[in-house]
């Protein structure tokens, strides 16, 4: 019989801090990296990332879904918290895809799947996300950056 070192198994840091867990909807776009990097909020995504395709839930990070606010958005939302599982509640974080309300079906979806959620924020639409090459550029203007200091105020409670 032989004697084998044991050793500990490192703890990952970095899913240790990682708070928020994003999942798209539909895909992942300018407005979709703009939200990881406004709730990361400069932590070089240890804070908040969005999670691959098949990725498992991180432990202890509180999942959150991004969707447009059309009604297409929505759906695929009702669709996605229908196969949920046990796994915590989701926040939810509509991004507007237009500088107007959403549509009164879209708005209905919000209210019928709030008791499915932890929460609902919502990010702005942001025309200058038309015009940057990423998110770190996004940051340069200062309605991006108020849109982000809203956002982690409405998730986190402040």
């Amino acid at each position: 019989m032989s004697a084998q070192p044991v050793t500990a198994n490192p703890v990952n840091e970095t899913a240790s801090e990682l708070r928020y867990a994003l999942i798209p909807v539909h895909g992942t776009g300018i407005a979709v990296a703009t939200a990881a990097w406004l709730l990361d909020d400069g932590a070089g995504g240890r804070r908040a990332r969005v999670l691959r395709a098949q990725e498992p839930l991180p432990f202890g990070a509180q999942p959150v879904l991004l969707a447009d606010t059309t009604v297409y958005g929505l759906s695929g939302v009702e669709e996605m918290l229908r196969r949920w599982g046990d796994l915590p509640r989701p926040w939810l974080v509509l991004v507007a895809d237009a500088p107007a309300r959403p549509a009164a079906d879209a708005r209905y979806l919000v209210r019928a799947l709030g008791n499915r959620l932890a929460g609902v924020a919502t990010m702005p639409y942001l025309p200058v996300l038309r015009a940057v090459k990423g998110p770190a550029e996004a940051l340069e203007y200062e309605d991006v950056q108020a849109a982000g200091r809203k956002l982690r105020r409405a998730m986190e409670g402040n």
